[in-house]
């Protein structure tokens, strides 16, 4: 649903950016799309402001939740209509890895009911936000040996099942932070089977306790810490409240103090794309899916470029080394060496 609606919500009002679409060049696999758009000369400090995005993968419904793996050096993404996880490696490029991997009932059912976030934890497993089955999970099998057999981590909260958990994040407590919008239910806010009129923002313990942390965002998405851990950064993925918030994070692990990092609301419908993924890097910048594409931010709040695809930019993941920034954009799958 996320990508059928809030798409269609912004290129109905607007279409592409045509600078974008003049600058960017596009033939396939191994091909440049886009460029980066710089603001401020300190960008220069954290990225090659020359370097393009490459497609690495395409054809895809609606590609989400990268995560670099590098035990095994691979890369592992979501399509999320089409319930399947994909493997990307230099060598042989794309390839299923596992499916299904968000539903799995028996029950012909629509929507995006696939997997869409995905971690390693610090355990070495594969963590999953499973729209379909409305749950945060574990893969029941070595990474290098994937398997569809699941372990739930959590299901529901106070006793009502999720919405359909999108991203999420662990701290270095053991403690998983992730959202929960209504985006896999087939029939959005208004699914018959939707139990809660909440959307929250919520904490796994390392016992298996479920806290909600915050209700006050329509549309929580994606998150991610402070290099620290003292901040813990949420989406807002509303085209109608389209913010990155931030919070304080207590010694308990709940969180406090939310305020607006930054607001892109005005700049909805002049590019493709919303809040949506976001990560940090060990320096401390933003690297957030919006308007437009990837936002590089500064932990100050200053935005100091933009990387520019034209398509709608679902989520981004680093390489271990923060060397190479891979990013999900729609049908396509990119890099960019940084």
């Amino acid at each position: 649903m996320k990508k059928y609606l809030l798409v269609l919500f912004v290129l109905l009002i607007t279409g592409c950016n045509s600078e974008t679409e003049d600058r960017q060049m596009t033939n396939g696999i191994g091909e440049p799309l886009g460029f980066i758009e710089k603001y401020d000369d300190e960008l220069d400090e954290v990225l090659n402001s020359e370097a393009v995005p490459i497609i690495i993968g395409e054809g895809f419904q609606w590609s989400e939740g990268p995560v670099w793996v590098d035990e095994h050096q691979f890369l592992l993404f979501s399509d999320v209509p089409a319930n399947t996880i994909y493997r990307w490696t230099e060598s042989d490029g794309v390839q299923s890895y596992l499916e299904p991997s968000g539903y799995t009932g028996t029950s012909g059912r629509g929507g995006e009911i696939g997997s869409n976030g995905l971690i390693i934890s610090d355990e070495g497993d594969l963590l999953l936000c499973q729209h379909g089955d409305r749950q945060i999970a574990r893969m029941n099998a070595e990474l290098i040996d994937p398997a569809p057999e699941y372990v739930a981590l959590a299901d529901q909260y106070d006793g009502m099942k999720f919405n359909s958990p999108n991203d999420l994040v662990q701290h270095s407590s053991g403690s998983i932070y992730f959202t929960d919008p209504p985006y896999g239910l087939e029939g959005y806010i208004d699914d018959p089977l939707r139990e809660m009129d909440i959307q929250g923002v919520y904490r796994i313990d390392p016992n298996g306790d479920v806290i909600l942390l915050t209700d006050e965002l329509s549309r929580p998405n994606g998150l991610a810490f402070s290099t620290d851990e003292s901040l813990l950064y949420v989406a807002n993925s509303d085209p109608q409240r389209a913010i990155w918030m931030f919070y304080d994070v207590l010694e308990n692990g709940d969180i406090t103090n939310g305020r607006v990092f930054m607001d892109a609301t005005d700049q909805v419908g002049e590019e493709p794309g919303l809040p949506d993924g976001m990560k940090v890097n060990r320096d401390g910048y933003l690297f957030a899916t919006g308007p437009g594409g990837v936002w590089i931010m500064s932990p100050d709040g200053r935005v100091l470029g933009k990387i520019k695809t034209g398509e709608f930019i679902s989520n981004c993941a680093f390489d271990t080394e923060e060397s190479t920034l891979y990013m999900t954009a729609d049908s396509y799958v990119l890099k960019l060496e940084l």
